[in-house]
């Protein structure tokens, strides 16, 4: 595993300021000036150092040498790729170039999932992107669950600031024992503290890393009111600079492998990713002001009772 380097963990993850910048193709563009990014913290994984087939292998291409992967959905199948390792947490990210034109029903997705080895009580952090049907946009979904099944999921659905078929964005998730976070192109767009709030539905079981293209036809664009048109396959999206680093499970021992940095701290549950700087934090209030147009906490016709760690949500 890779070291932390002591420059960077002192650098951590500051910006010194934000730019805001009209755009022709968004309403508006939304620049990080001097930005450490934790992306250029870890290096990049080929297919070939940490991922195998997960399914549709005929529709799986790896291009620059096993540096970037397309998955491919048409009428035979989806496809998807996942990690050789289990983590028990960590951080997790991709590139991600989505499919342009009309992708209604189609579901391209990052995440992490235990359901193999706990298909009832499995724990799962999502990155779900929606298809869109005529000049709508691509719908970013964030989700987790914990010792549950898909209808314990804690949901929350933004629109994004660029276009995400044109060039490939960042898509990364931070996860250890204080809080979850997502992050597009290193802005926070959601952070769950590991609150005691929150606590029994906070994913705490080795997990995989998945990537995965798929008819979601029954529910991903206006509750399944359009599906995937077939007409219009296929629908390719291109994964690249993968990064997965964090506390590998040995699956014959069940013993953890944990990486270490100069310093002696672990650097994923270390202090530089143990807290939203304030910074970060300035980030993240913009793109939830500007761009979240649903949360779960909101959703009182699906909950009689607001989960608990709702309280006082904003």
């Amino acid at each position: 595993m890779s070291r932390f380097p002591g420059e960077l963990l002192r650098a951590g993850i500051f910006i010194s300021c934000f730019v805001f910048v009209l755009s022709s193709s968004r309403n508006v563009n939304y620049t990080p000036s001097n930005l450490t990014h934790l992306t250029d913290l870890f290096p990049h994984r080929t297919f070939a150092q940490g991922f195998s087939e997960f399914f549709g292998g005929p529709n799986i291409q790896l291009t620059n040498n096993g540096s970037y992967v397309n998955l491919m959905l048409n009428k035979s199948s989806g496809s998807g790729f996942v990690s050789r390792d289990r983590y028990k947490y960590g951080f997790f990210s991709t590139a991600i170039k989505l499919p342009s034109g009309y992708t209604s029903g189609v579901v391209v997705a990052f995440y992490m999932s235990n359901a193999d080895n706990f298909p009832h009580t499995h724990d799962e952090i999502d990155f779900e992107l929606l298809g869109h049907e005529k000049r709508k946009e691509w719908i970013l979904q964030t989700n987790l669950y914990g010792n549950g099944s898909t209808g314990t999921g804690r949901e929350e659905k933004f629109r994004l600031w660029f276009d995400p078929t044109e060039e490939f964005h960042q898509y990364s998730i931070i996860w250890n024992d204080y809080h979850i976070v997502f992050l597009v192109d290193n802005i926070p767009v959601r952070e769950v503290n590991h609150s005691q709030a929150i606590s029994s539905i906070y994913p705490s079981k080795a997990m995989s890393v998945y990537a995965t293209i798929w008819d979601g036809s029954q529910w991903a664009t206006h509750g399944g009111k359009y599906p995937v048109n077939y007409k219009f396959e296929p629908f390719v999206a291109s994964f690249g600079e993968m990064e997965m680093e964090g506390c590998i499970l040995d699956p014959t021992t069940s013993v953890a492998s944990c990486p270490e940095s100069g310093l002696s701290i672990d650097p994923v549950q270390g202090e530089a990713f143990a807290k939203l700087s304030q910074q970060q934090n300035m980030g993240m209030e913009w793109a939830r002001k500007r761009f979240m147009f649903y949360s779960y906490c909101k959703d009182a016709a699906r909950f009689k009772v607001l989960p608990p760690e709702c309280n006082g949500a904003k």
